[in-house]
């Protein structure tokens, strides 16, 4: 703003005292331009329409000062033209910065004009220069709106998981630990009224609630265990699953079998929280669910997959038969989280349920 006014007020004085045969109508061109700079900084809005009749009055009196000799001080029309692509590289988009560039050195090239001698390469490779650095902008600009829009859209989507795991947990507990606890409950309550008529038959049943109290407390504790971040531990997806099964057995009772690789599996680890959250899910159902007696668990590298696979011998689901993951949503049958999280992970997902017999979970997570 105040470089401007300071270029125009050296204009005009360079027009009246240091070059005597400038053209008359070109001192009145500076005159009238630093007038323009003046009025410039009292008006508000100052984008649009606006902005552009600026760019225009910069480059004119550009030319004013390397074509009518006003410009002695040779020094003054090229820091001049130094300072418009500076403006207009930093202010104005690159198809603008282009028309400055062209007009001005097509004009310093044409003119033959001894001023325009020392400043007729600096134009013509300065303003090349501005000009990719104003594409150079435009480029990063819309790079750095790309990175906004997925930086929104990821923000989203975290927002989205957010939820969905909310409702994931307040399902689990209210299907959980929050029954377990309502039937408590209700056995509480009759408990009381056979105390009242039968002290020994009342005795009985609380040796049964004692029963029940235990097993609900394995269930919060595997619905907690759950709830926890995976563990990836030393990064190696194999350890963490066999000690994931280690834990179900020892809490449970239930014995595991596990198969599964020896050395480092390399595994991106989200993907990899993924796989154990669904092995722990898996085993949790068994628990709550299956009443089963044993569980196999294999997790193995096949070519470029990892396949899990975990089969129990309890009670099944209430469909038979074997179901891939588009038939399952299609069905609207199994565990919506296991369904979810399989999407997620671009596998192939496949449910059989044997109906008094067990139930098997496979997974074919693609390795990238």
């Amino acid at each position: 703003m105040w470089t401007r006014l300071v270029f125009a007020a050296a204009g005009l004085a360079s027009g009246l005292l240091l070059s005597p045969k400038s053209s008359p109508w070109a001192v009145a061109a500076a005159g009238v331009y630093l007038l323009f700079s003046l009025l410039i900084p009292l008006r508000k809005d100052q984008g649009g329409a606006f902005a552009l009749l600026v760019l225009f009055a910069d480059t004119v009196f550009f030319l004013v000062l390397v074509g009518a000799d006003i410009g002695s001080v040779i020094w003054l029309p090229a820091f001049y033209y130094l300072y418009v692509l500076a403006e207009a590289v930093f202010v104005y988009r690159a198809p603008e910065v282009l028309v400055v560039v062209v007009v001005g050195a097509i004009f310093c090239v044409a003119v033959q004009s001894q001023n325009i001698f020392p400043i007729r390469r600096t134009a013509v490779v300065m303003g090349a220069l501005a000009y990719a650095f104003a594409a150079y902008k435009k480029r990063l600009e819309s790079h750095m709106l790309e990175l906004e829009r997925e930086a929104a859209e990821t923000k989203e989507e975290a927002r989205r998981a957010r939820e969905a795991e909310r409702q994931r947990i307040a399902s689990d507990f209210h299907d959980g630990p929050l029954q377990s606890f309502i039937s408590l409950q209700m056995r509480l309550e009759i408990l009381r009224k056979i105390l009242d008529r039968d002290f020994g038959a009342g005795m009985d049943d609380l040796r049964d609630l004692q029963g029940l109290a235990q097993q609900q407390v394995k269930e919060l504790r595997a619905f907690v265990r759950s709830m926890r971040p995976p563990d990836m531990q030393g990064s190696n997806l194999y350890a963490s699953a066999r000690r994931i099964c280690e834990n179900f057995q020892k809490e449970s009772g239930i014995p595991v079998s596990f198969v599964g690789g020896e050395g480092p599996l390399k595994f991106p680890e989200e993907m990899a929280s993924e796989v154990v959250q669904m092995l722990r899910e898996a085993l949790h159902n068994v628990l709550k669910h299956a009443s089963a007696t044993r569980v196999a668990v294999s997790l193995e590298r096949v070519a470029k997959t990892l396949e899990l696979s975990v089969d129990d011998n309890g009670a099944g689901f209430h469909f038979s038969g074997v179901y891939t993951l588009d038939e399952l949503e299609l069905l609207r049958l199994g565990p919506v989280s296991f369904k979810r999280r399989a999407r997620a992970l671009n596998a192939e997902m496949t449910l059989e349920s044997r109906p008094g017999r067990g139930a098997g979970l496979k997974l074919r997570v693609p390795i990238p």
